[in-house]
């Protein structure tokens, strides 16, 4: 069996850690003071979790505003042997980094990637580039292609989007999203919510929306990205829908409702 060459360069840890050296220039800032401002930052993957993690060199952070932990976490991260809260942004944030076992990734330190509560880091930039969420996975394609492909969309039972100039959203591990454009939705049917997400690769989803119908469909099943990243333009302003609570019938072939990360949030 051939190796895909990525998964070859990937290095392995005792503790059961992929890791590879990436060569972005990440900073990280809590308040108005940057924590983190790396050169040579390392992208980690832990055991069972899909999506890496930034671990940077002890000389590239502030390490000053790091205190040993008060109440370190029973289990945290995979292969952390300390950690560390964080006095920054004006406060402390516990459990904010820390740091791995003698071996490869001895020297380096970890930080919870975006704020979560009163913990982790306020703003991560790769570049010149906010980044939310998590760190972007090399190994991942993201792409955003224009079609003339046949795309209708069903709620139970019900058409709410045809069109014949959707946007495929290409994404690795993924099914193949349908970015539909406004005035191919029938969005009459649709209720308008305050809900809204981010991610790494497309930016933030702003807005969002709920089936109308009394159907027992989950809420927020539709969302746009009014400003999305520089890298999926294409698919600005344009609506597209969970593939696993809807029907899509694509050039005349009904495909069927994919399992995915998503499905236990839907409730399928």
């Amino acid at each position: 069996m051939t190796t895909h060459p990525a998964a070859r360069a990937l290095r392995a840890t005792p503790e059961g850690l992929l890791w590879e050296p990436s060569e972005r220039w990440v900073r990280g800032t809590a308040g108005d003071v940057t924590v983190v401002d790396s050169r040579h930052p390392v992208l980690v993957w832990e055991p069972r979790l899909p999506v890496p993690q930034y671990a940077f060199p002890r000389e590239e952070v502030r390490t000053d505003l790091l205190r040993p932990a008060r109440h370190p976490p029973a289990g945290g991260h995979t292969g952390a042997t300390v950690f560390y809260d964080l006095e920054a942004g004006g406060g402390v944030r516990p459990n904010a980094a820390w740091t791995f076992p003698a071996g490869d990734l001895a020297g380096h330190v970890a930080f919870e990637w975006f704020r979560r509560t009163d913990t982790g880091l306020d703003h991560w930039y790769e570049e010149e580039e906010e980044i939310f969420v998590h760190p972007r996975d090399p190994h991942t394609r993201v792409d955003a292609v224009p079609s003339s492909r046949h795309v209708r969309v069903e709620i139970d039972g019900t058409v709410v989007a045809d069109t014949r100039a959707p946007v495929l959203l290409f994404e690795t591990s993924l099914p193949i999203r349908y970015y539909v454009p406004r005035g191919d939705v029938r969005l009459d049917l649709l209720d308008a919510t305050d809900h809204s997400t981010r991610c790494p690769y497309k930016g933030t989803a702003a807005s969002y929306w709920s089936w109308r119908g009394g159907a027992a469909v989950p809420p927020n099943i539709v969302w746009s990205y009014p400003d999305p990243l520089p890298a999926v333009a294409a698919i600005r302003g344009r609506l597209a829908f969970f593939n696993e609570v809807v029907d899509l019938t694509v050039d005349g072939e009904r495909l069927r409702r994919p399992v995915t990360p998503f499905s236990a949030s839907l409730g399928v």
